[in-house]
């Protein structure tokens, strides 16, 4: 199966899972808890206040080696979006990808993800796990906090304002 298939499909619509492509064309579900949906939104918002130019993408699909791998959040520069504009999936990873740890991913996973965004040409990969814990890292590893956005929170607070 190929990515645009899987856009089309219409029993795939609306499902709770994030859907993804293995390097044989197979469907993977990932099921996705509120908290998820939460932290992914609450980074993306982070993102926002701290951006510049460019723009912020929730679940950007990266055609890699291993399939097409859906990033939580995103963020491309002015300059990717020139160059890619809105293409499904993206042949280039954007300037930044960020994935949000469910039970379900297996840390070893995420690292393989951050892999084959940066084999596609990100600058960045942020890891959020399931407290709100971010990880900062470039094609050379592990950082203290991003280049990008040095503004970037370690921890996402997701308490509710006004309770």
């Amino acid at each position: 199966m190929d990515w645009l298939s899987v856009c089309e499909d219409k029993s795939l619509q609306d499902l709770p899972y994030k859907i993804e492509l293995n390097e044989w064309g197979n469907i993977v579900m990932t099921p996705a808890s509120n908290r998820h949906a939460r932290l992914q939104v609450e980074i993306a918002l982070l993102i926002q206040s701290f951006m510049k130019h460019g723009a912020i993408l929730s679940e950007s699909s990266v055609s890699t080696a291993k399939g097409v791998k859906v990033a939580d959040v995103a963020w491309g520069s002015y300059e990717f979006f020139i160059r890619n504009g809105e293409e499904t999936p993206y042949l280039e990873a954007p300037d930044l990808c960020v994935e949000v740890r469910s039970p379900s991913n297996s840390f070893a996973e995420m690292m393989e993800k951050k892999d084959l965004y940066f084999s596609k040409g990100a600058k960045e990969f942020w890891l959020c796990d399931e407290d709100g814990n971010m990880s900062f890292y470039n094609c050379r590893g592990e950082r203290e906090q991003s280049a990008i956005f040095p503004e970037m929170v370690k921890k996402v607070d997701l308490e509710i304002k006004g309770m």
